[in-house]
C-alpha cells in the first residue's frame, strides 16, 4: 500500500493553542504576581488598614465623662453620628443634656475655623513654593561652574528638621529678632492675627520650596535637548519653547510634586505648633485641624478619633480629585505610551 494516500494527524500547535498557552501564562504570572504581593498587602493592612478601621469604630462611641443629666461619671457607649454633629454642625451638650451650639473657646466651635486656616496654608504654601521650586529648578539644571554647590545650599533647609525649622523662625520672628530689625518694625509676628499665619507661610515656603525644586529638576532632566535645539530651528521664542516644549513634558513631575506638597500641607502640625503654639491673634489663628486633633486627644480620644475621620476623608477627597481631574498619574502603561505615539 502506497504511504502516500496516508492521512498526516492533525497540527497542535495551531493559533488556538497558541492564544490558550498565553493566557496559561498569564494566569500563571498573576499567581506568582500575587504571591509576591501578598506579604507588603497583610503589612499595610496591619500597619494602615487597622488604625483606620479602629478609629472609625471610636468615632461613634461617647467620650467617658459626667453624665449631665445625673451627674455621675459614666463610661460612654454608642454614641451614633452625634460625635460628626459636634464638629461639622458644631453642637454641644447643654447642662440637661440638651443639644446647643458650642459657645465659644470650646474646640467644636474652632472646627470650620480650622478648616479655614488649612486650607488656607494649603493653597498659599504650595503656590509660592511651585513657583519658587520651577524657578530654583531651572537654575539647578543648567550647566556653570559651581552647579553642585549651588544644589546643596538650596537643599540645605529641607534638611533641617520641622521642629529645628520653627525654633530657629521663632527667634528670627520675635519682637526683638532679625525680621523686624530688617524692617524697622515692631511687629508682633507671634501673636497678632494675620501676621502670625504670614509668619507660619513664610518658615513653611522656606523649607519645603527645596523638596518642589527637586521632584521639578527631575522631571526637566529627562528631557531630551534635541528638543529644545528642534524648537530653535523652527525659530520658536524662549517663552514658546517654554510653554509649548517645557511645560508640557514637565507636567507629570510637577503634578505629582504639586500633590505630594499638598497632601503634606493638608497635615500640618509641628511648624505652626511649635512657631505661634498653635495659636495666634485671638487664639486660633494658625490652628489646623490636625493641631485641633492633638488638642481634642487631651479631652476625649472618641472625639478626637470622628474629627481624625473627617480629616482622613477631606485629605482623601482631595487626593482623588488630583488623581481622576488633573491627570497625576506617575505610571503609564506601554500601551497608553503607544497610543499616545500613534
Amino acid at each position: 500500500m502506497s504511504t502516500s494516500n496516508v492521512v498526516a494527524p492533525p497540527q497542535t500547535t495551531g493559533p488556538q493553542q497558541t492564544r490558550a498557552g498565553v493566557k496559561k501564562n498569564r494566569r500563571a504570572q498573576g499567581r506568582w504576581a500575587l504571591y509576591l504581593i501578598l506579604p507588603t498587602l497583610i503589612l499595610l493592612a496591619i500597619v494602615i488598614g487597622y488604625p483606620v478601621v479602629s478609629a472609625i469604630i471610636m468615632s461613634f462611641q461617647k467620650d467617658a465623662g459626667l453624665d449631665p443629666a445625673t451627674g455621675l461619671f459614666v463610661q460612654g457607649g454608642f454614641a451614633g453620628f452625634q460625635n460628626y454633629a459636634h464638629w461639622l454642625f458644631q453642637q454641644c451638650m447643654g447642662p440637661n443634656g440638651e443639644t446647643i451650639s458650642c459657645p465659644p473657646g470650646n474646640l467644636g466651635s474652632q472646627f470650620w475655623n480650622a478648616v479655614g486656616v488649612t486650607f488656607f496654608f494649603t493653597v498659599t504654601t504650595v503656590v509660592f513654593e511651585t513657583i519658587l521650586g520651577m524657578w530654583f529648578a531651572f537654575i539647578m539644571n543648567r550647566t556653570f561652574r559651581g552647579r553642585g554647590l549651588v544644589r546643596a545650599a538650596i537643599l540645605v533647609p529641607w534638611a533641617i528638621p520641622t521642629a529645628v525649622t520653627a525654633k530657629l523662625w521663632f527667634f528670627i520672628f520675635s519682637v526683638a529678632g532679625v525680621a523686624n530689625a530688617v524692617l524697622g518694625a515692631h511687629i508682633l509676628w507671634t501673636s497678632d492675627e494675620w501676621a502670625s499665619r504670614f509668619a507660619v507661610i513664610i518658615a513653611d515656603t522656606w523649607k519645603t520650596t527645596p523638596f518642589m525644586a527637586l521632584l521639578i529638576l527631575a522631571g526637566l532632566q529627562i528631557i531630551p535637548e534635541e528638543v529644545y535645539e528642534a524648537a530653535k530651528v523652527d525659530g520658536a521664542t524662549t517663552w514658546q519653547r517654554f510653554w509649548r516644549v517645557t511645560m508640557p513634558l514637565v507636567k507629570p513631575a510637577l503634578l505629582v510634586a504639586v500633590l505630594f506638597r499638598v497632601l503634606d500641607a493638608l497635615r500640618i502640625y509641628d511648624l505652626p505648633a511649635i512657631l505661634t503654639g498653635g495659636g495666634g491673634g485671638t487664639g486660633n489663628a494658625t490652628t489646623t485641624l490636625s493641631i485641633l486633633v492633638v488638642d481634642q486627644i487631651r479631652q476625649g480620644f472618641n472625639s478626637a478619633s470622628a474629627l481624625s475621620t473627617i480629616t482622613f476623608i477631606l485629605i482623601f477627597l482631595v487626593a482623588f480629585i488630583f488623581v481622576r481631574f488633573l491627570g497625576t498619574n506617575v505610571v503609564r502603561t506601554q500601551e497608553n505610551q503607544q497610543k499616545g505615539a500613534k
